[in-house]
């Protein structure tokens, strides 16, 4: 028998950021809870920022039967001249029936004592107190509190229960809070309890008292109302879809408002003022024709006719925020950047300064400005490096520490300085993800590498290497930042010689294990299979854009349907050269070349490397090409013949082919 559930969890409000990280594991920890019980159903999940709400149309009133089997002695053991013996009794026994309902079966080749009864499911009704106590206690949410005189702790003290079964109110606990057929409406509505009697009477009092169960229709709610004020107003909402979430999530009736504020307040970076909307607001800044303007939206939660005092209140709370990013600014401008400040901020333990790294990343910077021959001048360089991280120092990186980099790019560019400087200074901290937006230029890029590759090398110099899944000092993700530079820069970046060149500045680094926590990461980011990413490694390549290029000419090939059979043909050749030491020179004597198989297979061979290729994909093709001739080779020709010379020979022909994909990739390392 089936009926519908109906489970409420009221609490105060939920805090939003904490809330939406463990959002989507809500819903699934709700079905393995279920599942565990074996009670599962579909079901919809429904969150507002006062209560987590599942609904079954079609629950079972209780757990499906099970069958239980029990196997006991041998037959011959059970039984003797057909008495029953303690054997038999106490299987009996312990199945809880008469001898009489004991029956047999084989198992393991003998006759033993079978006895299989029908255990009843047990109500769900009986369960359902103890599956959302259960389920509860599951949730993490980060930090949680401790309310009353309970020891459990959860994200928000929870208030009310709902849980029905059907239209019977299941009777249930949790944190001393009863289930009842009461819920709470949206605060203006009031704040004491309402009562229903059915499920259907229970969404009906929320619909119509301000309060939109399905976050679904709250958001696409918002958005509407984002489109009919752009129409109204001719503007153009930003929508970020982080805040949007946020929004959604702190609110049972959205309404989508327009404010302003004072328009001198636009001499402001325009990234100032809209962190100081977002970040403290929750508010959506606002543009005409790709311009900010001075004019932002608030979704408020409040049921009303009248807004006016709500938009009046945040253009109030709003004003102070902006006056004094205001002053924060124009006294950071007067000041102007200055890196002294640095020597008394320290970076780490051990590591010296922030001034002290700025001197580590200039040295870093001098010999990538070799290496990739830069445009600008190596003192422009330096400068950028030793004022990256002055605006450390100004009043509104204090106040915004998000805005790091960024307000070094205005006020450098208030101060007059080259725009290279001013553009590598708000890119320094790019990439900043895995789709993080990258330096735009050559300059840009050398500065955001120096300051990665410092941290990388200072800290594995100090012995603070990532172990497990910590790594609070995001070292692996200032390796795919490099990586993701060199990539899109088309760098040259030799992980073992470059690394090493610019380890020299460093002590006490373990040049192998940085090189393997750099191929890690490298692995991790490169989209391929492990074993076409091994191949590569294999071959001893170590600059990261060749290793990518390889990577990618090869996954692809061996992606193709016919690959296993070219692959075979290529691992014969790997075992036959396999006492040949390929990185030596390896002369062909074409004198040598007996048979016609292995004339052809030669001639076809020295034809393929000669050519030039336009990329590795090319060349792969081309030497795979050489199937053909090296099938024939093996079916016509005796490698291993009794004439040494003649041997030799022929094993250097085939070593020969297989080196010319060692250059490439070690191909017996591929496995699909």
């Amino acid at each position: 028998m089936n009926t519908s559930l109906l489970v409420e969890i009221g609490t105060e409000e939920l805090p939003a950021v904490p809330f939406l990280k463990e959002l989507p594991n809500i819903p699934k920890k709700w079905e393995e809870t279920l599942q565990n019980y074996n009670l599962t159903s579909p079901f919809r999940f429904y969150y507002t920022p006062r209560r987590l709400v599942f609904f079954h149309p079609d629950f079972a009133t209780a757990q499906p039967d099970t069958t239980e089997q029990f196997y006991g002695a041998p037959v011959e053991i059970a039984f003797k001249e057909g008495e029953p013996t303690p054997a038999a009794l106490g299987f009996a026994k312990k199945c809880g029936v008469a001898l009489s309902e004991i029956g047999r079966a084989e198992k393991n080749g003998k006759e033993v004592l079978f006895y299989e009864k029908t255990v009843p499911g047990k109500a769900a009704q009986a369960l359902l107190p103890e599956i959302i106590d259960t389920f509860l206690h599951r949730l993490h949410f980060g930090k949680s509190m401790r309310w009353g005189r309970h020891r459990d702790t959860f994200i928000r003290p929870v208030r009310w229960l709902v849980c029905m079964l059907g239209e019977t109110c299941v009777d249930a606990e949790i944190f001393g809070v009863k289930s009842q057929k009461a819920t709470y409406l949206h605060r203006t509505k009031g704040y004491a309890p309402f009562t229903f009697e059915t499920v259907d009477d229970y969404f009906r009092l929320l619909e119509e008292n301000g309060v939109i169960l399905d976050a679904d229709a709250r958001r696409n709610r918002i958005l509407e109302q984002f489109e009919a004020l752009e129409k109204e107003e001719g503007i153009q909402i930003e929508i970020d879809h982080d805040l949007l979430e946020e929004v959604v999530a702190i609110t049972e009736y959205p309404t989508a408002l327009i404010g302003s504020f004072d328009a001198h307040f636009l001499k402001l970076p325009p990234e100032v003022i809209i962190t100081s909307m977002k970040e403290h607001q929750r508010y959506f800044p606002v543009y005409r024709d790709g311009e900010l303007i001075n004019r932002f939206v608030v979704v408020s939660n409040a049921l009303t006719e009248d807004f006016s005092q709500i938009i009046a209140g945040n253009e109030k709370v709003l004003r102070p925020r902006l006056s004094d990013a205001l002053f924060f600014y124009e006294n950071d401008l007067k000041r102007g950047l200055d890196n002294e400040g640095l020597k008394q901020i320290t970076f780490m333990e051990g590591l010296g300064s922030i001034y002290d790294k700025s001197l580590r990343e200039a040295k870093i910077a001098a010999v990538l400005h070799r290496k990739y021959q830069l445009e600008e001048s190596a003192s422009l360089l330096e400068r950028t490096v030793m004022l990256a991280k002055a605006d450390l120092l100004t009043d509104m990186v204090y106040e915004f520490t998000e805005l790091q980099g960024l307000m070094g790019y205005y006020y450098a560019k208030a101060a007059g300085e080259p725009e290279a400087l001013c553009i590598a200074l708000k890119e320094q901290y790019l990439p900043t993800g895995e789709e993080s937006a990258l330096p735009s230029t050559d300059f840009s890029a050398v500065v955001a590498m120096s300051n990665k590759l410092d941290s990388l090398l200072s800290l594995f110099a100090a012995g603070k290497i990532p172990t497990g899944t910590k790594d609070p000092f995001g070292l692996r993700r200032a390796v795919v930042g490099i990586v993701r530079i060199v990539q899109d820069r088309g760098f040259a970046f030799d992980i073992r010689k470059d690394i090493a060149q610019l380890a020299e500045n460093y002590e006490g680094i373990d040049l192998q294990q940085l090189e393997n926590f750099i191929i890690e990461r490298l692995m991790h980011h490169l989209e391929a299979n492990p074993s076409v990413i091994n191949a590569v490694l294999e071959s001893g390549e170590r600059d990261i854009c060749e290793i990518t290029a390889k990577v990618a000419a090869l996954a692809k090939i061996t992606a193709s349907d016919n690959f296993k059979a070219i692959a075979s043909t290529f691992k014969r050749v790997a075992n036959i050269v396999k006492d040949v030491n390929i990185d030596q020179e390896i002369g062909i004597d074409t004198t040598l070349l007996k048979e016609p198989a292995e004339k052809v297979l030669h001639e076809a061979f020295v034809e393929t490397v000669s050519k030039h290729y336009p990329d590795y994909e090319t060349k792969l093709e081309a030497l795979f090409g050489l199937k053909p001739a090296i099938d024939t080779f093996f079916d016509q020709v005796m490698v291993n013949v009794e004439d040494e010379a003649l041997r030799r020979n022929r094993k250097n022909l085939i070593a020969s082919i297989y080196r010319a994909f060692r250059e490439i990739a070690e191909l017996k390392e591929v496995t699909l």
